[in-house]
């Protein structure tokens, strides 16, 4: 069975949406579960008010680091998704063939030689 083209951009939208809502979701996750463990050991729970300042320019590197551990979280756990589907998706090794009959005879022939 064949997919038309239009089948495709409504597979990729809603392939948006949902990256889109996962995105979301990890967003929750590092605001409210990840940051708050990490500001016990950081000694500091908001990563967003860090700052710098050089030439009297300021610099805010805390929301760097807040989308950096953001962004390898999402890429964790779409490893660990893709992973799961290629471990679902493995495809059992077939046995090798048994050889044709051309195979048997030309095998036979070099046994035979040999002797």
């Amino acid at each position: 069975m064949a997919l038309k083209s239009g089948t495709f951009k409504y597979i990729d939208a809603v392939a948006v949406v949902i990256g889109g809502a996962f995105g979301k979701v990890i967003d929750g996750l590092v605001t409210g579960i990840v940051m708050p463990f990490v500001g016990m050991i950081a000694g500091k729970p908001d990563f967003t008010d860090l700052t710098t300042t050089i030439g009297g320019t300021v610099f805010p590197y805390g929301i760097f680091v807040q989308a950096l551990i953001m962004f390898i979280l999402i890429a964790f756990a779409l490893f660990l998704i893709i992973k799961a589907m290629n471990k679902v998706n493995k495809k059992k090794e077939e046995a090798p063939a048994e050889p044709s009959s051309t195979d048997k005879l030309l095998a036979e022939i070099r046994d035979a030689l040999k002797k």
